[in-house]
């Protein structure tokens, strides 16, 4: 046979998305406006879900690359906000993990997505050292901290869509969202969508999937299928019995309470990052949207049982007056085993989202997982199934990377905190339990800080900007080398400082608050 023949008769011309929700609605929608809206390469896109699955809806924040992912996939910022019930995320806002106290006693520290400016030209952490008793590192090297406690937005209404003064993600509706992400993706990119359940999974003699049964009778054949199942992934861990590396060794958490807490008043300040605050074993996450807030305690199930759990839960939403007690709905229990699949990519099933692995929600890393791993199969879409291997190897090669260091990232939060009031906490410091990279970072940035030109790949996740926010919001301390303190850089890096003092004044004058700006924006489009 023809060379050119054998290989259009192994096109990948059909994808098929098993599962809804976030995971699989942005990664059809990202697919789809790369292939399939009138582009030159023919794929035909069908996402099957069951019916009766609902939204686990944890992941309500999302980083900066969310505004970039749905400009891709062409959705309106202003559609989006008001049909998802989504606010400005600048940041995360750290509470009690240092000591243990509370914002008040000074036990606070914000990481923030604006990188300190001129980050990529100089290191301000070593001019900032001897004068760290002075002001916190987050602050003197980036007005958005302040800004985000006045409750302000990171942009004016003229500002135009998905611009901004302070970079920012947003914290979202996920139910809301998927229905958002699944109108659009069957109405204007082309996307087929069954509501069916899978019954049974045909393979070829390779091993490779040709179709999926469906219990009215019928199948679904295709070319490639992507598994957005959730946690039961249903291609690549129970079909290919691809395992997890479990990471429960290291990041303890593999339980959650949630609830949704309507405001006490409708005209409540929203706030501007993430607030996870630490207890004796585990964290909240509270997370400001228009009209509620989304709230939950994840835990060791290891170190305190569900009841107690649910009494911290219950003692910390007594002691916020901004939520609404009186119309909250139950707490609903989550549970999940901490790690991610030994691959991702398996013969012709890529899994994306909590079927290729779930952590704690500490530093919203899942919808940014779901977002690289949808732009990287748009980006490295085989043509054919002789180079779907060689792709596969890139695929896990990078996803695991990027696993491996959000592990690690997350884990630092824990290493660093001073805490001695349970075991939990007292257990994270074990070195044991401790990635080897992290150790041997820690030990480095004694005396040299994180930097740019550490990064090992391109896309890093997480920069090190946020290395630094964290390391110092915490209390780190690096003793700066002797030469880097030369004159000529301490001279512009007191010009930063300065620039950042009057950076913020001018913002807090021009910024709106978060709920002024979205009620001009819904009032806007009447």
């Amino acid at each position: 046979m023809h060379p050119v023949s054998f290989m259009r008769n192994t096109a990948v011309k059909k994808v098929v998305i098993v599962g809804g929700g976030s995971a699989g609605w942005l990664t059809a929608g990202v697919l789809a406006a790369e292939y399939a809206a009138g582009g030159d390469h023919p794929l035909q896109i069908t996402l099957v879900e069951s019916p009766d699955v609902p939204t686990i809806g944890v992941g309500e924040g999302t980083w900066p690359s969310m505004r970039g992912t749905l400009k891709r996939i062409g959705i309106s910022e202003t559609e989006f906000l008001l049909r998802c019930d989504a606010s400005f995320k600048q940041g995360t806002r750290f509470i009690g993990w240092r000591q243990g106290g509370e914002a008040t006693d000074g036990d606070e520290y914000c990481h923030p997505f604006t990188a300190p400016a001129g980050f990529h030209q100089q290191n301000p952490e070593p001019f900032w050292q001897p004068h760290r008793d002075e002001m916190p590192f987050g602050d003197a090297v980036c007005p958005q901290g302040h800004i985000s406690r006045l409750h302000l937005a990171p942009k004016q209404l003229t500002t135009p869509e998905y611009a901004f003064n302070l970079n920012y993600g947003y914290h979202l509706d996920a139910g809301k969202f998927a229905e958002l992400l699944q109108d659009h993706c069957t109405g204007c990119l082309g996307v087929e969508h069954l509501r069916e359940r899978v019954t049974r999974i045909a393979n070829d003699q390779n091993g490779y999937i040709t179709a999926l049964h469906l219990d009215s009778g019928g199948s679904i054949e295709g070319d490639l299928f992507v598994d957005c199942s959730g946690a039961r992934s249903l291609l690549l861990g129970d079909h290919y019995g691809i395992g997890i590396f479990d990471q429960q060794g290291v990041l303890f958490n593999d339980s959650a309470l949630a609830v949704q807490m309507p405001y006490a008043e409708e005209d409540a300040p929203i706030e501007s990052c993430t607030l996870s605050t630490a207890r004796e074993n585990g964290w909240i996450w509270d997370i400001a949207l228009p009209t509620r807030r989304g709230v939950g305690y994840t835990y060791s199930g290891s170190h305190t049982s569900d009841s107690e759990a649910e009494l911290v839960l219950s003692q910390y939403l007594r002691m916020t007056p901004a939520a609404n007690r009186e119309k909250a709905p139950e707490l609903r229990k989550i549970s999940f085993r901490p790690g991610y699949r030994e691959q991702f990519w398996h013969k012709n099933c890529v899994a994306i989202g909590m079927a290729a692995g779930f952590i704690e929600p500490l530093e919203a890393s899942a919808l940014v997982l779901v977002e690289q791993s949808a732009k990287m199969l748009a980006e490295q879409l085989p043509p054919n199934r002789e180079v779907m291997q060689a792709v596969a190897v890139r695929f896990n090669r990078k996803l695991s990377h990027h696993w491996q260091r959000i592990i690690e990232f997350l884990k630092l939060h824990y290493v660093l905190s001073e805490r001695r009031d349970s075991s939990y906490w007292k257990d994270h410091r074990d070195p044991n339990g401790i990635p080897g990279r992290l150790a041997d970072s820690l030990s480095l940035w004694r005396c040299r800080s994180p930097w740019v030109e550490d990064s090992e790949v391109a896309d890093e996740l997480f920069p090190a900007a946020s290395y630094q926010y964290v390391l110092y919001g915490m209390g780190f301390v690096t003793d700066p080398l002797p030469w880097a303190m030369r004159p000529e850089k301490e001279q512009i890096a007191r010009k930063q400082f300065h620039d950042t003092i009057q950076s913020r004044e001018r913002l807090q004058r021009s910024l709106p608050s978060n709920r002024e700006l979205l009620q001009r924006m819904r009032l806007a489009v009447r």
